[in-house]
């Protein structure tokens, strides 16, 4: 029985392959969870540390010292990964920066925008069984370039009361002084309404499990959040013979194995591709440390569709809108083809793209939107570290010429106080 069966593009149904977003008993119980948070404080924090971790602690807070001691732990090899990491990471977002801006016309009314970095940002990173020190980076550098000056990081506590080893040494190779061991919806709530010992922050950024992306969708509003983070999702676009199979099943299981409700989806233009694809993810799967993940996440949301053109698949991955876009197609069409892409969260153009670059080492941000989103939000950046505030100095000239104007409009919404504000400043 093959793992990913081949079918028509046609009949791939994109409404009923999209996530319905979190089943009513999570929703209840996160609501619960952040309603003993902000009742309880610290004591319900510990409280829901132990029953959910299995962690019974004193308190959240990782010492300094341990933060240190991790740094110091890295080995040298993973130390000059993650510093070359860094410095790629960083000169990326360098390039997002925005910067105040202003005008100033002839009559003397200046307009524009004044460009100011949040104040406090809580960043979650997973653990666990699916820890991700490489989502620390790829949040916590774009916050520093940003400007903000406090960055909190809260990661579930491990076996040892801590979070993962990694987490804590690349806080200290970033200088992230302020570390909670405390993970989950318990973790967003304290981010977002405080407690005892814990200062709110204005906005959260991370993924997460269900539990944390239904907590963070629950606490906006009361703070702001970069997404409401799904499944990964994986769509490969081929339809150029000369790249091997080997490449489009190792990317395909790339994704795959992060969840069993990840999607991984290949389109081509060639069934012989898709036959050996669907071949090699059967002899590949059931040797792979996380065989178990990978047959259920291919079996469940893994597909392989034929297209006659590959402007065909490039319509329905318009549609889907995934969060990680391969394109495989000849050199000479990439532009072209490039053009007609309009919704993917990153896009990885050519065989070398494979999508792990873009999680660790390209540079680009892979905190990515995902379930649909792409259509109308974009990757993790600098900007969603900053705020824009409108600039407005109107010169007495400009008032005078246009205030009559102002004050009509408002008369036409009824909005008469509004319009006597602008009438005052004209009378002689």
């Amino acid at each position: 029985m093959n793992l990913v069966q081949i079918t028509q593009a046609s009949q791939f149904n994109v409404k009923s392959e999209t996530s319905q977003g979190a089943k009513p008993e999570i929703v209840a119980l996160v609501s619960s969870i952040i309603t003993q948070v902000v009742a309880g404080g610290d004591r319900a924090l510990l409280e829901l540390t132990a029953k959910f971790d299995r962690q019974s602690l004193t308190q959240v807070l990782v010492p300094q010292e341990l933060v240190k001691k991790a740094q110091e732990s890295i080995s040298p090899e993973a130390k000059q990964i993650f510093e070359k990491a860094i410095k790629n990471i960083e000169a990326f977002h360098r390039n997002q920066l925005q910067t105040s801006w202003s005008q100033t016309a002839l009559d003397g009314t200046l307009l524009g925008e004044k460009v100011t970095p949040l104040d406090r940002v809580g960043v979650y990173v997973p653990g666990g069984k699916a820890f991700y020190p490489s989502s620390l980076l790829m949040n916590c550098i774009p916050a520093k370039l940003a400007g903000v000056p406090e960055i909190v990081v809260a990661s579930p506590p491990g076996p040892n009361g801590l979070p993962h080893s990694l987490v804590l040494g690349l806080c200290g190779m970033l200088g992230i002084t302020e570390v909670y061991a405390m993970g989950g919806a318990q973790a967003v709530a304290a981010l977002a309404y405080g407690t005892e010992t814990i200062r709110s922050v204005v906005k959260i950024t991370g993924p997460g499990n269900q539990w944390v992306a239904e907590a963070k969708r629950q606490v906006f509003g009361k703070v702001g959040i970069d997404s409401i983070a799904g499944p990964s999702e994986i769509l490969i676009l081929h339809d150029d013979p000369s790249i091997p199979a080997k490449f489009l099943v190792a990317d395909l299981m790339s994704q795959a194995e992060h969840d069993v409700e990840a999607q991984s989806i290949l389109i081509t233009t060639s069934k012989a591709m898709a036959e050996e694809v669907q071949a090699g993810l059967n002899e590949a799967v059931p040797n792979h440390p996380r065989a178990e993940i990978l047959t259920t996440s291919l079996g469940k949301k893994g597909k392989i569709l034929l297209v006659e053109r590959i402007e065909e698949g490039i319509a329905l991955s318009n549609q889907i809108a995934p969060e990680h876009l391969e394109l495989l197609v000849p050199t000479k069409r990439e532009e072209e083809l490039l053009g007609l892409i309009k919704n993917a969260g990153a896009i990885f153009i050519g065989p070398w793209s494979s999508e792990p670059v873009g999680d660790y080492f390209a540079g680009p941000n892979h905190t990515i939107p995902t379930g649909h989103a792409a259509r109308y939000a974009a990757p993790l950046s600098t900007r969603d570290f900053q705020k824009h505030s409108s600039l407005i100095r109107y010169s007495k000239a400009r008032l005078e010429k246009e205030g009559e104007q102002i004050a009509r409009f408002a008369d036409l919404e009824e909005l008469f106080a509004h319009a006597q504000a602008v009438r005052v400043r004209l009378e002689p």
